[in-house]
């Protein structure tokens, strides 16, 4: 029987393979999601950084309003979405991995509709519906006549762009966010069945003479406990807060940029690589793997379901009654604010330098393989705060067998002493409260300690 042998790639032709790469990455034009950022046909765009160039330009004004290809482009679309994660609000907005991760880096400023990826909800307490309506008006492109003569060539010597914008695709879009504040002793798949139901509900409802609301009383009790926000590109006299109010912002929205068809907005444009044009300009090199990427994102909500927990037990009661726990949850919360600011920096400063080549993948495999091992990975955090719940709630259940006796904090009880009124005091201390935290000793001596603060502009600090 005859052995085969596996051809293996030589040095020479991997090196080959990943120039190849470099050179159909160069030569890729990219549709991208505007969110927001003022993106008009001749605008000059960094892809390593995922930012315009405002005031720099290959043409004049005079060139580019004379070369515009513009014709209309009608479409309508309403969606909604009962998810608060990210990978949900960017599929409602058409954003693409790679600005995702840009996104997550916080290298990317959104404006109008696209606030919406900011908005996050801030308690574990909280349904949240969101509807969704877009329309596009019209499609501007640049000529061939425009990409043939540049103006100003001086430009693809500075490198501060990689690509020029040469479609832009207009329109306008609005998001409504529902939510629904709920008690741990109510349950929470009732309330969020019944908040999907009315919101998908509001097209249907009409809206009679002087403005009323044609709804049923079940549903207009239901909507009374629903608060609503509103993120768009169109201009509200008044922004909804209530789920009536957004009702009648809703059944507006088609006549708004009907009305005035000057106000449209980007809302998606494509990209063209300058290095087509110029062999000097530079060039996107690479992206980030979408693999890496997926388990950055998974790695920033999991820090996230973090935040809302501890905003959760921020809000308790007894919390704001025992000074000790207090001081607790505040230490983790500076530390944890720390720990998240300087992460998100890291990726600011990773992400650029593996698209433009300076960096591989590697160092962003590095630094979530560092978070992991790190006491600020989300498991840890989550038992901590898990803890923290269980011995509120003990101290809840004590509380409650003293019910006719005052429960105070250090300064109460020294007002208490300290009144001449008062004969006779009997105090019963909660003296376990008072004691090191050996986990939240290890959160501060990780951010205080050297290898933290080192910040190279090359290199992510973790490592």
């Amino acid at each position: 029987m005859a052995s085969v042998e596996k051809h293996r790639d030589t040095p020479d032709e991997l090196e080959e393979e990943k120039l190849k790469h470099k050179q159909d990455m160069a030569s890729k034009p990219i549709e991208l999601a505007a969110l927001g950022r003022p993106l008009f046909p001749g605008m000059l765009y960094d892809c390593r950084m995922d930012s315009f160039i405002p005031g720099v330009t290959l043409w004049d004004k005079e060139s580019l309003r004379e070369d515009l290809d513009s014709h209309p482009q009608l479409m309508t679309d309403l969606k909604f979405s009962s998810s608060d994660s990210l990978s949900s609000k960017s599929s409602l907005l058409d954003v693409s991995a790679s600005l995702k991760a840009s996104f997550l880096g916080g290298l990317v400023e959104v404006g109008g509709s696209a606030k919406y990826l900011r908005n996050t909800k801030s308690s574990n307490q909280q349904s949240r519906v969101t509807m969704h309506y877009s329309e596009t008006s019209r499609f501007e492109q640049l000529t061939m006549t425009q990409l043939g003569q540049i103006t100003y060539p001086q430009v693809f010597e500075q490198k501060t762009a990689t690509h020029v914008v040469t479609a832009v695709l207009y329109g306008a879009q609005a998001f409504m966010v529902f939510d629904r504040s709920f008690a741990e002793d109510e349950n929470k798949q009732d309330i969020e069945g019944e908040l999907n139901v009315l919101v998908e509900k509001l097209p249907q409802f009409s809206i009679e003479g002087k403005g009323a609301v044609k709804m049923t009383d079940e549903d207009n009790k239901k909507a009374e406990n629903i608060t609503c926000t509103f993120h768009g590109d169109v201009h509200l006299e008044q922004n909804p807060t209530k789920y009536i109010e957004a009702l009648e912002v809703y059944k507006k929205l088609p006549n708004l940029l009907k009305e005035n068809p000057q106000n449209a907005v980007p809302i998606k444009v494509w990209l063209y690589p300058l290095s087509l044009l110029d062999t000097n300009a530079a060039r996107l090199v690479r992206e980030v793997s979408t693999r890496l990427i997926s388990n950055t994102e998974d790695m920033m909500e999991r820090l996230g379901e973090v935040e809302r927990t501890c905003n959760d037990l921020s809000r308790r009661t007894e919390v704001h009654v025992f000074s000790d726990i207090k001081e607790r949850l505040h230490s983790f919360q500076d530390s944890f604010s720390i720990y998240k600011m300087v992460l998100q920096k890291e990726l600011a400063g990773v992400l650029p330098a593996i698209r433009g080549g300076g960096l591989e993948d590697q160092s962003l495999v590095d630094i979530l393989k560092i978070h992991s091992s790190s006491p600020f990975n989300a498991d840890l955090l989550n038992q901590w705060l898990a803890d923290a719940k269980s011995e509120l709630y003990l101290l809840n259940n004590h509380s409650k067998t003293l019910n006719e006796i005052n429960i105070e904090d250090s300064d109460g009880l020294n007002g208490i002493l300290l009144d001449p009124d008062i004969t006779v005091v009997v105090c019963l201390t909660f003296t376990s409260l008072k004691y090191k935290d050996p986990y939240l000793s290890t959160l501060t001596k990780f951010i205080e300690s050297d290898k933290f603060k080192e910040l190279d502009g090359k290199k992510p600090c973790f490592l």
